[in-house]
């Protein structure tokens, strides 16, 4: 191997690093002390734990098996999330207790773990670099996803607040725009089906252990609607009376229903004909041809009936989006919540199925369960994907909180059924008869 490419390796994974890190600060700037210690609900944490786990992944994984000192020994067990082999951990439901380390100090840690993080990135020879790269590509992996985790739980945090705070204010550059082509119904676009193969084929690109391996599967023909389902769609669900129509719901989704009252998307509600929601950005009048958000799993699949369709399968939504560029409405458009849909004639999704990538998580029917040949790695880093595979529905594409890059068509987030603090909508599926 020529003394090239190792440099051009090198600079391209210090660069990354830098640009990871830089992004979660640049998420957090807008939040003060005090925000960034509130904790919600048990599934969210507070902003300086997002801060310092994901700092505390780097010099555990990393730097301590090179014989690195950890800047306070007493923060591991603060730190750890899941990951039992490592060692003790804070009950996550008391992460908002931790009124120390403070945000400085937290600030601190994560410029000390840097710099120490550059300086071995500059240090390693080529092979000892080559033999490290795929542990700091899941820790910036890891990473982008704590930024999403991030901002949906401040947002939640938040929304508790009688004051309704903005995260920050919105540029008027990003003000909606309405589309008509969206407003319209779905158009579905068939594919025939057929013995077909998803999952991560083997490369050298980054990809999570739950990707792979790359297996045949079945699939009878289907259709899947060209557009995510809007907020359009669901007020005609909702007028229609929807959430009281048990012949639309699964027995434990009409149960979760009214044992909850839930009659709208989380962070929304009806003032005559207007969908109010509040997001990152502040109260204000959805859409209707947006996206739908922040729907469970159960709202997803009674929508879905009572639109006389169903949700995809994570192999149907494989399928459509493999030949497709992960493009689409991410984080980096600062638009921090989904815009409406993509006009009738955007031509960056090729199929002819848009919005596959960003805008909003797609809930599909499967259940998120390891694929044929599945193996977790040996040691703590195999406890990043397995062993939560059960009770868990898969999602595909990402959504406007997702850093851009992060995704692809492989790609399976997971999120319990009754879960819509996270920026979830749906998308609609057909069988497809010819």
């Amino acid at each position: 191997m020529s003394s090239e490419r190792p440099r051009g390796a090198r600079a391209t994974l210090i660069e990354a690093y830098q640009r990871v890190r830089a992004t979660t600060e640049r998420l957090v700037a807008p939040l003060s002390a005090e925000d960034q210690l509130l904790q919600s609900m048990p599934s969210c944490s507070p902003t300086k734990w997002h801060r310092a786990h994901t700092t505390w992944f780097f010099e555990t994984f990393v730097l301590a098996p090179r014989g690195v000192a950890p800047v306070d020994d007493r923060w591991g067990v603060l730190f750890n999330s899941y990951y039992v082999a490592v060692g003790p951990r804070h009950a996550r439901p008391k992460r908002g207790l931790l009124s120390r380390p403070t945000v400085e100090q937290i600030a601190d840690y994560r410029r000390i773990v840097d710099a120490r993080m550059l300086d071995l990135l500059a240090s390693l020879d080529d092979a000892a670099l080559a033999a490290l790269r795929p542990t700091i590509e899941l820790g910036l992996a890891h990473e982008q996803q704590h930024q999403e985790l991030l901002l949906t739980d401040i947002l939640n945090a938040l929304s508790e607040s009688p004051l309704k705070p903005a995260y920050r204010d919105r540029p008027a550059a990003l003000a909606v725009q309405a589309a008509s082509a969206a407003s319209a119904s779905a158009r579905f676009v068939p594919s025939d089906g057929g013995l077909r193969e998803i999952g991560a084929a083997p490369s050298s690109a980054f990809r999570f252990d739950n990707e792979e391996p790359r297996h045949r599967v079945f699939l009878e023909p289907f259709a899947l609607a060209d557009r995510l389902v809007t907020v359009g769609d669901w007020k005609a669900f909702a007028d229609a009376g929807g959430y009281d129509e048990p012949s639309l719901w699964l027995s434990e989704g009409f149960d979760w229903v009214r044992a909850n009252g839930v009659r709208a998307p989380l962070y929304a509600h009806r003032d005559a004909g207007a969908l109010v929601v509040f997001g990152l950005d502040g109260v204000r009048e959805a859409d209707d041809s947006e996206p739908l958000t922040h729907v469970s799993y159960y709202e997803a699949d009674a929508l879905a009936r009572f639109l006389d369709a169903r949700l995809p399968t994570e192999a149907e939504w494989e399928i459509a989006a493999a030949t497709t560029r992960d493009e689409g409405n991410f984080l980096e458009a600062d638009a921090l919540r989904a815009l409406p849909a993509l006009p009738a004639t955007d031509a960056t999704q090729g199929t002819g199925v848009r919005q596959l990538f960003g805008d909003a998580w797609e809930w599909t029917s499967s259940a998120y369960t390891p694929y044929p040949g599945f193996q977790a790695a040996a040691g703590a880093i195999g406890e990043y994907n397995g062993k939560f595979m059960v009770n868990q529905l898969v999602l595909r594409g990402g959504s406007c909180f997702t850093p851009r890059g992060h995704v692809r068509a492989t790609y399976r987030n997971f999120w319990h059924p009754d879960t819509r603090f996270q920026v979830a909508g749906l998308r609609l599926a057909r069988w497809h008869r010819g």
